[in-house]
């Protein structure tokens, strides 16, 4: 490992999260927030210089290989977590560093799963500090620092592949440094697109920015307590819903969409996949809801839609509490916790490309029973999927599955029901947020214990960076110093 270089990343990283405060300490200024004032601005000056100490010494090299891409990323997701709780901290805001801790790496990971029992209690700086981690955290905090700092060499593009969603990562264009300035300008522009149609209907701008990060990067933070379901306003839900579903959908089609490369739009087979989910998955459940409640058949429409858009894009937004919802539905939603958005997206959870390139397999080992000498390769869009890929995805459903499995049961041991045991622990992985049972959508996890809490905190980086970026510090060879 090329500690220089690490050190150097992270140091400049830590730089730019004290960047990214500044507009919460005006906003805390802006409402007479003394305390949050303060925190925010000694929080500012201490990254900062933590920040400028690590890059005083220049790295020897500015070569990133693929082990340094991967100890940069998992650390500075880490590091991004500890001092961007400090605010919360320092203004008594949330007076335990442990759950102060727990919020800050929900946001960056865009979970959002809370421990507020009173979200409105907060200082409105606060607010918007916690949902801004939603903001930086979807595309990506080293994603951004590769576009703004000075060019990495080719390693720039090993932090990006060890950080961004999905079995694979390309570049838009070959420089991976104008690659991350194409996807956050697309992000710029969805989330000032949405932030004005919110304006238009009816939130103030304080609240329209919260729901815009909380739906742009697929978190969920909201600034009320009822979630999306405060405003009890249809627009609100249609417009939240529209771009939920288009920040679940891989950024690069967009770029396709300015290039009028449609042709790339239209055979995507993943984008088919994931919006038949979402339309199927929306139909049984308002099917379901039309039989047991006595709402219009306008608002069963909206609910439903709405909430399989938040749950397979991990948003975890609520119009209603889905956990008074029947059974089946239940069901549906729990399932959506798995499948996620695309490759590509702010989403979370095992991704829909994943999910089809294992379907295509099933059939091709269901061909060879009937075809055994035949070869039959497996294709998605007309692009082969090769041996190596294959054997990624079916080890990562598999350790997926496994973390899981291991998390239930460690969970467990607090002495709660099954679905809220089971439901939280799939929540976290895969950045949902709200489960069922005591997290549903009306409640939280701050019942939890210090250590769940902690343990729910290393789910939420494990789901975000697709396990294999953490999971693979824990081999030796990674730790060896060239310095």
């Amino acid at each position: 490992m090329n500690r220089g270089i690490v050190r150097a990343v992270l140091g400049k990283l830590l730089i730019l999260l004290g960047l990214t405060m500044v507009p919460s300490f005006f906003i805390a200024l802006f409402y007479n927030e003394k305390e949050s004032t303060s925190a925010f601005l000694i929080t500012i000056a201490l990254v900062v210089i933590v920040g400028l100490i690590m890059t005083f010494r220049p790295a020897m090299t500015k070569k990133i290989r693929i082990q340094d891409g991967l100890v940069i990323v998992t650390f500075g997701w880490i590091i991004a977590s500890v001092f961007g709780a400090l605010p919360f901290y320092f203004s008594g805001n949330i007076p335990s560093y442990t759950d102060a801790f727990f919020e800050t790496m929900s946001g960056f990971t865009t979970t959002g799963a809370s421990l507020l029992t009173n979200v409105e209690a907060l200082d409105n700086s606060m607010l918007f500090w916690r949902s801004f981690t939603h903001w930086i955290g979807g595309m990506g905090i080293l994603v951004v620092t590769v576009a703004i700092f000075p060019a990495m060499g080719s390693g720039g593009f090993q932090i990006f592949r060890a950080e961004s969603p999905g079995p694979t990562s390309e570049r838009i264009v070959p420089r991976i440094k104008d690659t991350a300035k194409i996807l956050y300008i697309t992000y710029t522009v969805i989330s000032i697109a949405e932030f004005i149609l919110l304006l238009l209907g009816g939130m103030t701008p304080l609240d329209s920015a919260i729901h815009t990060f909380g739906t742009v990067g697929t978190g969920g933070f909201s600034s009320k307590s009822l979630s999306v379901g405060y405003y009890n306003s249809t627009y609100i839900k249609v417009v939240i819903t529209i771009f939920m579903v288009l920040c679940g959908v891989n950024f690069s089609i967009y770029y396709n969409i300015i290039k009028k490369k449609f042709k790339n739009i239209f055979d995507n087979s993943e984008l088919k996949l994931y919006m038949g989910i979402i339309i199927v998955a929306s139909i049984f459940i308002f099917i379901d809801l039309a039989y047991i409640t006595d709402h219009s058949l306008g608002n069963n429409i909206v609910d439903s839609v709405f909430q399989v858009v938040s749950i397979i894009t991990t948003t975890g937004f609520s119009t209603v509490d889905f956990d008074l919802w029947p059974t089946f539905t239940k069901v549906i939603l729990f399932f959506l916790m798995f499948i996620g958005g695309t490759a590509g997206s702010t989403a979370g959870s095992i991704k829909v490309i994943r999910i089809l390139i294992l379907i295509k397999q099933i059939k091709v080992e269901l061909q060879k029973i009937f075809h055994p000498r035949a070869v039959i390769s497996l294709k998605v869009d007309d692009k082969s999927i090769t041996p190596g890929i294959l054997g990624s995805i079916t080890s990562f459903f598999v350790l997926y599955i496994l973390v899981f499995v291991l998390g239930t049961l460690l969970i467990s041991l607090e002495g709660y029901d099954l679905i809220t045991t089971s439901s939280s622990v799939a929540a976290t992985l895969g950045n949902v947020g709200p489960g069922f049972g005591l997290v549903g959508a009306a409640n939280n996890y701050s019942f939890f214990s210090v250590p769940s809490k902690w343990l729910f905190s290393i789910l939420m980086l494990l789901g975000r960076l697709e396990l294999f970026t953490v999971v693979a510090l824990f081999t030796p060879s990674i730790w060896k110093s060239d310095q």
